[in-house]
Parts: C-alpha cells; structure tokens; sequence
C-alpha cells in the first residue's frame, strides 16, 4: 500500500497529522506492507527567504485580527499539538520561502532518510525557531537527520529537485487539493485535514480490504455444508 502525504513544513496541522498518522500505523496490522512519501505543498510560495517580524503579527495581518487573537489561536494550537506529544513555540519561529526544504526532502528520499529529515525540519521551525528558508541552516538540519552535508549544499546551489517540487505541486492541483496535510491511498482514496488517528487507522483499513479482497475457492467436490441466515439444513 502506497500512502502519499501533502504537506509543508511550515504547517503546525501537518506535525500534528504527521503524528496522527504514525499512531495509527501503529495499530494497522499491515504497517509492514505501507510504503509513506512525502510530498511537497507550499502554503505561501512567494514568501522571501526569511520573513520580517513574529509569526503572530504575520498571523494577524493575514487574518486581519488583532495580535491578541492571534496570540489566542498560537496558545490554542500550542494545546492541540500537546495532545499529540508536540512542542510548539511559535513565539520562536521565523517564517520563510520552504522550496529549499522540500529538495531536501527530495533528496532524503533517494537515499532512504525522507521522514528523518521531514521530522527534523518541522521540529526546527516549530519548536526550535530555525531560519527554514536559510540554506545554511538547512544543510546543518538535514545533516543533522542524516543527510551528507556536502551534498545538501550541492543540491541547494543548483536547481536539483525543483521540478520534483513543481510535480508534487502540480498533482496537488491535479488532485483539487487545497489544504494539507492531504493523504492519498493507492492514488484512489483522498483524506483531508490532520484527521483523529482511529479514523486515519479506519481508512487504512478500508483501503487494504478493497485491495485485498478475500477470493473464495471452491475445491473439486463443490461447495460444503454451511449454516446460513441464522439456520442449519440437517
């Protein structure tokens, strides 16, 4: 079972549904069998590099709610994620362009490592309040999740994995996806939004029951004896 994820890492709702979805691999009795990519989604990408001022007066600006409101759905986002296990600060973050995080996500999936970089770029921008649109601080990050840090400088001076980019976004478009964090099954079932883990895990089961469906044989001597609709022919 193929799972495609949509996200940015910008998304505090793709942390948190990245963590949903972990738990209910943990209950689906064929989480051997699922293959999970990540793909690219940018929630602004015509943001600069690095983005002047707090996350909060951004929030409120592009809202248009007072910095107090703002600061309110910070604090309420900060409860949700702590459900979850999560840690925000946004206090902390520094908001950015993302198009050079998700070609080292690119890159992280060539060599294996795609959610360990995933997870360290979203822990940085969400809890730790890293530059996420710095090159530099984008090679250390993806190091640190097990990147080699030579070629992640490579990959960032050149144009490598921007077309990957522009095909996941482009599929998006395909898909009438809006939103992330956006799940696709099998490249036939579609789940918006950071869904509860049980439902998440409900889905996953679906989708492999209608893709595995039980073929019923019958042996050379045809069918054998049965009780049905509640009775038994004796």
């Amino acid at each position: 079972m193929k799972v495609e994820i949509w996200s940015d890492v910008v998304c505090p709702w793709c942390a948190i549904g990245k963590r949903r979805f972990e738990k209910a691999l943990e209950g689906f009795a064929h989480r051997d069998d699922v293959e999970v990519r990540w793909r690219s989604f940018e929630l602004d990408p015509a943001s600069p590099r690095e983005r002047e001022g707090t996350l909060t007066a951004h929030l409120a600006e592009k809202y248009g709610v007072s910095v107090e409101q703002a600061e309110g759905m910070h604090a309420q986002m900060t409860e949700t994620a702590a459900q979850d296990g999560l840690d925000f600060h946004f206090e902390r973050a520094r908001g950015g362009n993302t198009l050079d995080a998700h070609r080292l996500i690119h890159l992280g999936a060539e060599h294996g490592i795609q959610d360990a970089v995933k997870e360290r770029f979203f822990q940085a921008y969400l809890t730790e309040g890293e530059r996420i649109g710095d090159p530099e601080t984008l090679v250390r990050l993806g190091a640190e999740a097990g990147l080699d840090e030579d070629e992640a400088r490579a990959v960032l001076a050149s144009d490598r994995f921007t077309a990957d980019v522009r095909a996941d976004e482009r599929q998006a478009q395909a898909y009438g996806i809006t939103g992330v964090p956006f799940y696709v099954i099998d490249e036939k079932y579609g789940v918006s939004g950071a869904q509860p883990a049980d439902a998440l895990r409900q889905v996953l089961d679906q989708a492999w029951a209608e893709s595995h469906p039980v073929q019923v044989l019958t042996p050379a001597g045809g069918q054998g004896e049965a009780c049905a609709d509640g009775s038994c022919a004796v």
